[in-house]
């Protein structure tokens, strides 16, 4: 797949304040520099993903606290609705990734119709904007992790190696879905599903670019790590009233953390669909680009002395994905970092900002 500008005039912006910020004109050249910038970078791309449901949570606070129960389920609606069409309009969010949301939103307001008349849980049955006594808020909230997954596939350039192939990972998302569904009526196999997600995944790799590091990670450490978040915000969620399960309805408790697992299996859902609709995901990056960093004699300063290689560029080397040492054919090359991405100026290779303007999602 060709490479699209697929960022938004707002990104572009944030993009260059980021990189003269965090570079002011030169390299870091301590380590820990170095680190605590790559950590910063991951936090604020990860925010910036969840823009969407952040402001949805956050105005689901802002209704328990201000508004009287018969009216929140209508203002959430009207509010998460403002919201998404806010996101594409200030740039937030592309028209391509509203498709996304809008599946994850169709998926979810179906589950929900059928969770809450068989007693999963249940929301205020006061408002309007409501399909089978549904309100219509709810299906924003899965429209938020389809943001979420979509938006964090872009800032992060996600790929991945040794993907499941796909028929079975459709195959076992479709068993997840309508497991949901049929628990209710048959033996619960979500544990026979959970391992099957972990056989699938199990040595997949997910490459992610930070600033200017391309870490690797496993598939399941990140599906476990984004379950945990969303069971958080579901704590905060349930606290403020949106709706409930039946062990709080005479006062509010913590949710039980064995929904982390319903939330877990959820996000193989998710997956399916990002990668069925994003297919260049699935597949590996593409070559890196050897970028000589201490080759003797090869290369000297403009005062006449031999360059070194700085402490950001050893830390860097020592980070990114393809810093192996070469094997086989390659092996009596001189020694050089593999890093990801196009060729160009040395502050370009380096960089993969917290919002690059040229990220492609292939």
């Amino acid at each position: 797949m060709t490479a699209r500008h697929l960022s938004t005039a707002v990104e572009a912006r944030i993009d260059r304040a980021a990189r003269r910020l965090l570079d002011a004109g030169h390299q870091p050249h301590r380590p820990v520099r170095l680190a605590v910038t790559e950590f910063l970078v991951f936090g604020a791309k990860q925010a910036w993903a969840c823009t969407f449901g952040a402001l949805l949570l956050a105005t689901m606070v802002v209704a328990h606290l201000t508004l009287p129960a018969e009216s929140r389920n209508d203002v959430l609606t009207l509010a998460a609705a403002v919201i998404q069409v806010a996101m594409l309009v200030f740039g937030l969010e592309t028209v391509r990734e509203l498709r996304v949301v809008l599946v994850f939103h169709v998926v979810g307001t179906a589950m929900e119709v059928f969770k809450t008349h068989v007693g999963s849980w249940e929301y205020g049955s006061d408002g309007w904007l409501a399909i089978a006594g549904v309100p219509l808020f709810s299906g924003f909230m899965y429209g938020a992790v389809g943001s979420y997954m979509v938006r964090v596939v872009r800032l992060f350039d996600l790929h991945f190696d040794r993907w499941p192939r796909q028929w079975l990972l459709v195959v076992v998302a479709a068993g997840i879905y309508a497991n949901f569904f049929a628990h209710h009526v048959v033996w619960d196999a979500r544990y026979v599903l959970l391992a099957l997600v972990v056989a699938l995944f199990v040595r997949t790799t997910m490459h992610v670019r930070v600033h200017r590091a391309t870490l690797r990670m496993p598939v399941l450490l990140a599906m476990l790590l984004v379950a945990l978040f969303i069971w958080l915000a579901e704590n905060v969620a349930t606290w403020a009233g949106a709706w409930a399960y039946p062990d709080q309805t005479a006062a509010w408790q913590p949710v039980a953390p064995t929904k982390v697992v319903a939330w877990l299996l959820l996000m193989v859902i998710s997956v399916a669909l990002v990668a069925w609709l994003y297919p260049q995901v699935r597949s590996a990056p593409a070559g890196p680009v050897p970028v000589p960093v201490a080759v003797p004699g090869a290369g000297a300063s403009p005062s006449g002395r031999e360059a070194r290689p700085t402490a950001a560029a050893s830390a860097a080397a020592r980070w990114s994905a393809g810093s192996r040492p070469p094997r086989g054919a390659h092996a009596d090359r001189p020694h050089s970092v593999q890093l990801s991405g196009p060729p160009g100026p040395a502050s370009a290779r380096r960089e993969s900002s917290a919002f690059r303007d040229d990220a492609p999602l292939g």
